[in-house]
């Protein structure tokens, strides 16, 4: 069994990506998914601190640190981007002007509660502007570099320990073994990598899994 990388899963979330659709991406994994748009379809990526019209990473060595997104990562802009004050940027989140929010947790719950901001410990960061996300965007798109933590212990669970970011609001999970939909009748798998069953799935997470009428095999790059 080969698991997906984090550009696998990257490249699984933008195919996901309807024609048209205005998107943010959230600082650490989800950056990737600028690095993964087909050429099919377009849409719209939109970062918080201030731009619309995000476009793939430069070039190495033509990098303008005076163009980047959120996680101070180098970036380009496409034909028709705008740059705009912080404020605005979070106006249109806040406004509902955002259909799909992909975000990094540590963990997600069967009834779409997520956890991505704060892990035990003596200096927890600020929740930052993952609460407005997760609150104003049409839907939630969450992947996960790893389906389990580095001891073993499920990410997606039956109900969250960690402090919450957001409640009943994440519609989608991307791991490093499956593709999960949280919808109102539970955890339907929606495609599973290559090799794995989904007995050995439900046996790494932490709440009940559903298989879907057609379950899709996902292959990583490695395989």
């Amino acid at each position: 069994m080969s698991t997906l990388t984090a550009l696998d899963i990257a490249q699984c979330a933008a195919n996901d990506i309807a024609e048209g659709s205005y998107v943010n991406l959230g600082i650490g994994m989800p950056m990737l998914v600028s690095s993964c748009l087909p050429r099919d379809r377009e849409f719209v990526l939109h970062t918080e601190n201030g731009m619309l019209g995000m476009g793939p990473p430069p070039p190495a060595g033509e990098e303008d640190m005076e163009l980047i997104n959120a996680g101070k990562q180098a970036v380009t802009i496409g034909p028709g981007g705008s740059f705009f004050h912080h404020a605005d940027s979070f106006a249109m989140i806040r406004g509902g002007h955002i259909d799909i929010s992909i975000l990094g947790a540590y963990q997600v719950a069967e009834n779409g509660d997520i956890a991505n901001w704060m892990l035990p410990g003596p200096k927890p960061p600020a929740v930052g502007g993952a609460m407005d996300l997760v609150a104003g965007a049409k839907q939630v798109w969450v992947m996960l570099s790893s389906h389990v933590s580095k001891d073993g212990v499920p990410k997606v669970v039956a109900e969250c320990d960690l402090p919450l970011t957001g409640v009943r609001c994440v519609n989608r999970i991307y791991s490093d073994l499956a593709v999960i939909d949280v919808t109102d009748k539970g955890l339907v798998v929606s495609a599973i990598v290559d090799g794995l069953s989904f007995e050995e799935l439900q046996q790494k997470t932490g709440a009940q899994l559903h298989q879907a009428a057609q379950m899709k095999m996902l292959r990583g790059s490695a395989a």
